[in-house]
Parts: structure tokens; C-alpha cells; sequence
């Protein structure tokens, strides 16, 4: 009897060491869909904001960006936004709806990361700067929720997974 106890309580371990596994390989998958949703739709909202694209006027970036110019870490940056507010809001927009696709899709995985990465501390050296205490402002939290995926990528489930089998099978 002892001996068949000692069985089932090897098998749960195993069990148990058999979630872990899984759960350590998808734990990913979980950030990688909100933040690819997340950009996508951020990206969505700008493009479909009438104001959002003027140099002035009530919720424009123009406006936006002579808010925060002078609370901004990096004022040089604002200023380079404000020579063309609409085209850096254009660039913003195209931006976040790429990283947010290609994170969502896991095509070019890291490099979509690192463009969101990259969006995120844009914004918190500029727009979210000024806001105390830190942990209040959603840009620094974004740009630390984009690293694990800069440094892992998107091996699962995903357009660079299924690329990177193509190669290994026209690999002798």
C-alpha cells in the first residue's frame, strides 16, 4: 500500500512540474495580447480622432505637446514634435498600430517590442513626465511591460514561430 501512495504522489509532482513547464511557456502570451491590443487600439483611436491631428484646438496634439513642453524631461523632444505636430501624430498613430499588429500577431516580435518600448518612453519623457507620484503615470509602467518581450521575443504562437519552423525544415 505504502509503495502505491509513493506512486500517486510522484505522479502529482510530476503533474505539478508539468504546469509549472506550461505555465512558464505561456506566461507571455497573456502581456503580449494586452499590449498588442492595447496599441492597436490607441493606435485605431488617434486615426479616427477628427482634433486629434491639428496643431491647435481642443484635443489636438499641438496642443497636447505645448502643454507638456515645458514640464517634459526631454524639451528638445516636444520641440522637434511641435515643428510638425500632425506628422508626429501621424507617426505616433502608424507607430502603435504596427508594434500593436505586429506584437499581436508575433511577426518580428522583438523588434515590435522595442518599438513599443521605444513609444512608451518617448511619451514618458515627454507627456507623462510632470505626473507625481511616478507610479501614477501608465507610460513608464507601459515601457517595463514591453521589455520581457524585448528580451524574449515571441517564440509561441506566433508568425515568428511559425517562420523560424519553415527554416529549420529546409535546414539539412
Amino acid at each position: 500500500m505504502a509503495h502505491g501512495h509513493a506512486t500517486r504522489v510522484g505522479t502529482g509532482a510530476e503533474q505539478a512540474r508539468g504546469w509549472q513547464a506550461t505555465a512558464r511557456k505561456y506566461a507571455l502570451l497573456p502581456l503580449r495580447i494586452f499590449l498588442g491590443v492595447t496599441f492597436i487600439y490607441a493606435g485605431l483611436d488617434k486615426l479616427t480622432d477628427s482634433a486629434f491631428f491639428h496643431a491647435t484646438g481642443t484635443g489636438s496634439i499641438g496642443e497636447l505637446m505645448h502643454g507638456v513642453r515645458d514640464s517634459s524631461a526631454v524639451p528638445a523632444l516636444v520641440d522637434l514634435a511641435l515643428k510638425s505636430p500632425a506628422g508626429f501624430g501621424y507617426a505616433i498613430a502608424f507607430g502603435e498600430l504596427a508594434v500593436g499588429i505586429g506584437t499581436l500577431l508575433g511577426l518580428f516580435g522583438r523588434l515590435a517590442a522595442l518599438g513599443g518600448a521605444l513609444i512608451s518612453l518617448s511619451l514618458w519623457l515627454t507627456v507623462s513626465w510632470q505626473t507625481t507620484p511616478y507610479y501614477y503615470g501608465n507610460d513608464l509602467a507601459y515601457l517595463m511591460a514591453w521589455l520581457p518581450l524585448v528580451l524574449a521575443g515571441t517564440p509561441l504562437l506566433s508568425a515568428d514561430a511559425l517562420l523560424a519552423s519553415r527554416r529549420r525544415l529546409r535546414t539539412p
